[in-house]
């Protein structure tokens, strides 16, 4: 795999379905020198489109089935040989084990299609988030940016982007205002977190 400069930081992904955040992750990192490079994509999933994405980019992938990403003797050795110093999730539907947040304190990031704490816990993800916002007649929703803790959707927030909707928006609609939110974004978002990270 063709790399930059020794840049300093090295980012692992973490995806379960299309991939449409991890590519535009890697090609952020990779249109400027902006100090890091997305290093490896882990998914759950072998058929998830993450994986097509990041090998297209000449990025290295795994997969890991469940039972083996909540096994510290599998994952840990994977990123720490990887130099692996951040990680982000991208769409990625299980639970972080604890033993994984423990080794990257303060370094696991996600992100979700609400505005949290609203819409936001177990079983609240993807086109679901949408469905009930509009549902609920919410008049905003946005993404949120978070630090991974134990629990779903409930670590430190790092930032929030609101985005109006109208009474018309269905669900659909919704998650085309936030998959352009996401976009534009995410990646800043990152970039911004991991220099933050490095210096403390």
């Amino acid at each position: 795999m063709k790399t930059s400069s020794n840049p300093a930081g090295r980012i692992a992904v973490f995806a379960s379905g299309n991939g449409s955040n991890a590519e535009n992750i890697i090609r952020y990192f990779r249109e400027a020198d902006r100090g890091a490079q997305v290093a490896l994509v882990v998914s759950n999933k072998a058929e998830a489109g993450v994986i097509g994405r990041a090998e297209s980019l000449g990025v290295e992938t795994c997969v890991l089935p469940p039972d083996r990403l909540r096994d510290p003797d599998t994952i840990l050795p994977l990123l720490e040989a990887r130099g692996v110093d951040l990680i982000v999730l991208a769409g990625f539907l299980l639970m972080v084990p604890p033993f994984l947040i423990a080794r990257y304190p303060g370094r696991i990031i996600n992100i979700h299609p609400s505005l949290l704490p609203a819409y936001g816990g177990k079983g609240m993800y993807g086109r679901r988030v949408h469905e009930a916002v509009v549902e609920a007649g919410e008049s905003r929703t946005g993404i949120t940016v978070h630090f991974v803790s134990e629990k779903y959707d409930d670590g430190r927030i790092i930032a929030q982007i609101p985005v109006e909707i109208s009474p018309s928006d269905s669900a659909a609609d919704v998650e085309s205002k936030i998959h352009r939110l996401e976009k534009e974004h995410f990646p800043r978002i990152i970039h911004e977190t991991f220099y933050n990270n490095k210096e403390q």
